[in-house]
């Protein structure tokens, strides 16, 4: 990573407003978003979470950018272990899935093998131990996967009504909902 991103992230602090100055930075200058990418999956680095969260706000603006990129990002999901990079590459994958299966020009095309790596990585984050952001976007990722691959419900309404008793109101509203779509 170059020094320059590197103390761009040094700077970057949880608030919305912090993560919005530097995407606006990278939205301007695009030669930056391949580094930004690369940084989010440098899992040694201590900043990687942190690239994590900008992205999440650069592809709200720009998601065609992530095309080139998407079987390196589809590939390094499974090496993501920090519950805060995680949540904002789990709502990257939803607005990636949601723009591949959108039948308009200028949408994601991902591959067969992209789809399974966001497929395992999403039912991952579903079943083990993350915050309740990531599993929403996990159910919500499932769901719209679910309409193209027939066992996808079947097992995403197995989970939902399993662990729906253990979780909180925020996860029971995305369940019920996901469900109600389902039956």
């Amino acid at each position: 990573m170059s020094s320059e991103l590197q103390k761009k992230l040094d700077y970057v602090s949880p608030c919305r407003a912090s993560r919005s100055l530097l995407s606006g930075e990278i939205l301007e200058n695009h030669s930056l978003f391949d580094e930004l990418v690369a940084a989010c999956f440098l899992t040694s680095d201590k900043n990687h979470h942190r690239a994590c969260w900008v992205l999440e706000f650069v592809c709200y603006e720009e998601l065609l950018w992530m095309q080139p990129h998407v079987d390196f990002f589809c590939s390094n999901l499974k090496h993501l272990k920090e519950e805060s990079a995680i949540r904002p590459i789990a709502k990257v994958i939803q607005l990636l899935i949601k723009s591949h299966y959108k039948k308009a020009e200028n949408c994601i095309l991902l591959s067969e093998e992209n789809l399974q790596n966001c497929i395992e990585a999403s039912f991952d984050w579903l079943i083990n131990d993350v915050k309740v952001a990531t599993k929403a976007y996990s159910i919500r990722t499932l769901y719209v996967l679910g309409n193209h691959y027939e066992w996808i419900h079947p097992e995403l309404k197995i989970i939902l009504n399993k662990d729906f008793s253990n979780h909180s109101a925020a996860y029971k509203a995305v369940a019920k909902e996901v469900l109600k779509k389902i039956k």
